[in-house]
């Protein structure tokens, strides 16, 4: 005769939650997850004088702080502004320097033509 397990659904409910639990824990561990968290949580605990805001501190520490998408989009904005203002200054850049070889005088000193 084969054994029956016999499971009330509570406690199977409970023994399958915990088997994800172990394998979700065991995934975070395997990631370095667990290790990071762990890190900044001591430099946290560490600080001297602690911080008003914890989770700033978090973010910035775990490389997550970056510029809000309001920021990156006026930085993107930007940042064509200042390419094509650079590009145009280039090409200025360009024509000076063409009309400025018209002045200046050759290497046997006579003005170029």
């Amino acid at each position: 005769m084969g054994s029956q397990l016999v499971c009330h659904p509570t406690i199977c409910l409970f023994q399958a939650s915990e088997s994800k639990r172990e394998q979700f824990r065991r995934y975070l561990e395997k990631s370095g997850v667990l290790d990071t968290l762990t890190s900044v949580l001591v430099a946290l605990y560490e600080e001297p004088e602690k911080p008003n805001n914890a989770l700033d501190f978090i973010k910035l520490h775990l490389g997550a702080a970056g510029p809000e998408p309001a920021d990156t989009e006026a930085l993107r904005t930007e940042l064509a502004d200042l390419q094509q203002k650079c590009s145009e200054l280039m090409e200025e850049n360009k024509e000076l320097r063409s009309r400025l070889m018209q002045y200046e005088p050759s290497p046997d000193g006579e003005a170029a033509e």
